[in-house]
């Protein structure tokens, strides 16, 4: 079979630059995302009419983030057996996880829609969601979950493609509906007066867009052993066993950040509307960077991953070691640059005419200030993360976030938010890099023990078969 330009095998050659190549395309991906996002809250905030528009679509992004996280870490997990099955050249293998991961991304999409459109409501008014917000977050989080099988057909695809070294498809895909986004926001806000309705179907529309392009791609791609194949579409029983038992616990883990996030917005929503609006615009802004960090988890995934198919642990650990060094330095580097332009962006989401232009202003430029000096260590967590996922060992972080982002965080709402000196959108913050740091060391410890283990492994193995040879 002929090697395409689609496909790149890891496993060969230099890493330090291949991993950079690799991982721009995700960033622009990444960044496109965040973009077409920063257009929906800049269209509603600015052109909608809605003083309250804002703010109500940022009291709905941490519950929908943790419906869509379950079905994006189970993604993750057919990215790592296809990550495996490509480095070790099992191509059957390989093509039954393809087909099983689509197949199961339309029915669980499915199920997850419509358990969002089941607990939107009472979810946000548990959340605390204020009065004058909640019909207008209600409504948008109802239209956002009508899109969630468009989103997880995508999110499974573009796993897919990644995981055999083609990280630059999914980037055009992106790059054309996102533009249909932006346009449909523009549309339907301003010349048909449509509010967070509005924003919420030109993002869902876009995402069954998107959808259909990757399932598109997959079926034209016939002449590779990933292809989509109409007589193939069903569910491989060891497959989808193998799937879910590393990709439950990478959801379970987006699930613990995105639970916390709630239990955090839960306490935000104490705080006065302006401190919401601040936070919607300070998080939109920061996802930049985060969106640049978190770009190398997969990466870290698909490079180790495909190196242990490939049995070669000293890759291995050049793909640890590079990965780290590399998102260190644009964590660094990107936060204190976004930090340069953070005015000029918060400037973009609030209307010239609001009341409370000043004191918006104020909250979220203070809450990026402290993020951005810290959030390479976010950056650092999620990229040992993704390695220990290549590597087939997905369950440490899930305990790792249920200790870290889920219950140290919940505690810090319940009893150090309410004292006094944390009682602010600043203090509620503050615990984000406290648990960076205790899951970063957790994590490298893990990391460690867990690559000494498969390198006797491999070692042991390696002079087994010599022995078999030589008799």
């Amino acid at each position: 079979m002929a090697v395409a330009k689609t496909k790149r095998d890891l496993t060969e050659g230099a890493l330090f630059i291949p991993i950079i190549s690799f991982v721009v395309p995700i960033i622009l991906t990444g960044m496109l995302q965040i973009v077409y996002n920063m257009a929906d809250n800049i269209v509603v905030g600015r052109y909608s009419g809605d003083p309250n528009a804002l703010a109500a679509v940022g009291s709905t992004s941490s519950l929908s983030n943790l419906i869509v996280n379950l079905l994006m870490g189970i993604s993750g997990g057919a990215g790592v057996v296809v990550a495996q099955s490509y480095g070790a050249k099992q191509y059957d293998r390989l093509s039954k996880a393809i087909h099983t991961s689509t197949v199961f991304s339309i029915l669980g999409g499915i199920a997850f829609c419509l358990l969002g459109l089941l607990i939107s409501r009472p979810a946000l008014e548990l959340m605390g969601t204020k009065e004058e917000l909640i019909d207008s977050a209600c409504l948008y989080m109802r239209i956002i979950c009508l899109g969630i099988p468009g989103s997880a057909i995508y999110n499974f695809g573009a796993a897919a493609l990644r995981s055999i070294g083609d990280s630059k498809t999914p980037l055009l895909i992106l790059s054309s509906t996102g533009i249909l986004n932006v346009l449909l926001n523009l549309l339907f806000v301003i010349c048909f007066k449509m509010t967070v309705d509005g924003v919420a179907l030109a993002t869902i529309i876009a995402q069954y867009v998107s959808a259909a392009v990757v399932i598109l791609i997959l079926f034209k791609r016939s002449d590779e052993p990933y292809s989509l194949k109409m007589n193939k579409m069903q569910i491989d029983g060891p497959s989808l066993k193998r799937i879910l038992m590393l990709g439950i616990p990478t959801g379970l883990s987006g699930c613990m950040f995105s639970v916390s996030n709630v239990i955090l917005t839960s306490g935000i929503n104490t705080l006065p509307t302006t401190d919401i609006s601040a936070k919607t615009i300070a998080i939109n802004i920061e996802s930049l960077v985060y969106t640049a960090m978190n770009s190398y988890s997969p990466a870290a995934m698909t490079f180790t991953g495909q190196n242990y198919g490939a049995r070669k642990t000293e890759r291995i650990k050049k793909s640890i070691l590079y990965t780290l060094l590399q998102v260190t330095v644009v964590g660094i580097v990107g936060g204190q640059v976004i930090l340069m332009f953070g005015e000029p962006l918060a400037n973009l989401y609030i209307d010239a005419n609001d009341p409370n232009r000043v004191e918006v202003m104020r909250a979220a430029m203070q809450l990026m200030r402290f993020m951005l000096s810290t959030y390479f260590l976010c950056g650092i967590m999620d990229t040992l993360s993704g390695c220990l996922r290549g590597l087939g060992y997905s369950t440490v972080p899930m305990i790792v976030s249920l200790v870290t982002a889920c219950l140290l965080r919940a505690l810090w709402v319940f009893f150090i938010f309410p004292l006094e000196r944390f009682n602010s959108l600043l203090g509620i913050y503050t615990v984000y890099p406290i648990t960076w740091i205790l899951a970063i060391v957790t994590l490298a410890i893990v990391l460690l023990i867990v690559f000494t283990k498969i390198k006797k492994k491999f070692e042991a193995d390696s002079e087994f078969c010599s022995i078999e040879t030589e008799s």
